[in-house]
């Protein structure tokens, strides 16, 4: 077992016993609030542990690896990171309707469903909506205990300072930019055509690519102290790698395979996402194909029939085609990147298998 497989084994024990130390605080105020812990193991149990294993590769790439204090500290920011994670994809999937995450019922899937068979009065739709927010809302709130209680293990106040800030711009630019995400969805009748490529890449770069590798790498790198070239350096690997995994994310959504990616294939159509993807299509297509097409991104009740129709229009275009050349072009600008830094050699090789990893996944 390498070292960083043994820390991502413990940033799992720390989510485990985070969890388990807060839920006789809320049964303290009632028995009924036992299903946030429930719930939240459950979506904690699963996923691929992105941001834990970039977070605790930033602080290998940068630091000696000889305080025992940095590691646990290490260790908890990455707990703190999944659990953040796991409050965006609650109220991500209420934003957008989906009805699973990661094989299973959405959060607010799962609150409706105690509402029916509790038999409670009002709507279960609506009773599992506001229940989840309020789910996503605690879980940011334990992931920011996590950040204060893995900052306080630092000897080096600076170090925990420039961290939190760090974590801060990181949760207000994922923020806005899951509005902005929204925004396309609901403005795109209102962009010129020529404009609407770089507005999802804009989308992709806040909603996703920063958080995903960009700021887990530099929150590791941070928390050890690294230097300001040592974290740019992180940042020109992490910024284009991320933009690949969320292109690799866009064609999942519209190709994967629900059995291995645990979402409904098509799910992205169903949900009117107007990612690179189906900007490229568009632009790929005759002008008079785009309004059939526009009317039936963004229907909840497309078929696989439909789906499978959407899916051989989007790959005729040209757009699967000329999105896989641009997550092999990311690729191999984050890899320069990376061979160009002054990192240590067993955190770079660590690095370059995550980026395999993270854009030929089928997952």
């Amino acid at each position: 077992m390498t070292q960083s497989t043994h820390l991502v084994g413990q940033v799992d024990t720390e989510i485990a016993e985070f969890l388990a130390s807060r839920e006789p605080i809320l049964v303290a105020v009632a028995d009924e609030l036992s299903s946030f812990t429930d719930f939240s193991r459950d979506l904690l149990s699963g996923g691929k542990r992105f941001r834990a294993r970039f977070c605790i590769a930033g602080w290998q790439a940068t630091s000696s690896g000889a305080h025992s204090a940095e590691e646990r500290a290490v260790i908890t920011l990455a707990a703190a990171l999944e659990i953040f994670h796991a409050a965006a994809l609650v109220h991500d999937d209420i934003i957008d309707n989906s009805d699973t995450r990661r094989g299973m019922p959405a959060a607010h899937i799962r609150f409706a469903a105690l509402h029916r068979d509790e038999h409670f009065a009002g709507a279960a739709g609506a009773f599992g909506r506001a229940s989840a927010i309020l789910h996503g809302d605690l879980l940011l709130g334990w992931s920011d205990e996590l950040v204060d209680a893995a900052l306080a293990l630092l000897p080096d106040q600076d170090n925990a300072r420039s961290t939190r800030a760090e974590f801060n711009r990181m949760r207000t630019e994922v923020t806005v930019g899951q509005y902005l995400d929204i925004l396309e969805e609901n403005a795109w009748p209102t962009v010129p055509d020529a404009d609407t490529i770089r507005r999802a890449e804009r989308v992709m770069t806040f909603k996703s690519a920063k958080y995903s590798v960009e700021a887990p790498l530099a929150l590791g790198a941070l928390i050890g102290g690294a230097s300001a070239a040592q974290v740019d350096s992180l940042r020109r690997f992490g910024l284009p790698l991320g933009l690949a995994f969320q292109l690799r994310d866009d064609v999942l959504g519209v190709f994967g395979d629900a059995t291995i990616t645990g979402k409904p294939a098509g799910d992205d159509l169903r949900e009117g996402k107007r990612t690179v993807l189906v900007a490229l299509a568009r632009q790929g297509m005759p002008h008079s194909q785009r309004g059939a097409f526009d009317d039936a991104l963004g229907r909840g009740d497309l078929d696989a029939a439909a789906v499978a129709d959407l899916q051989r229009q989007i790959e005729f275009s040209g757009a699967l085609e000329s999105t896989e050349r641009s997550i092999s072009s990311y690729t191999a600008d984050a890899l320069n990147a990376l061979h160009a830094a002054d990192l240590d050699p067993h955190a770079v090789a660590e690095l370059e298998e995550l980026a395999q990893l993270l854009t030929k996944r089928s997952f």
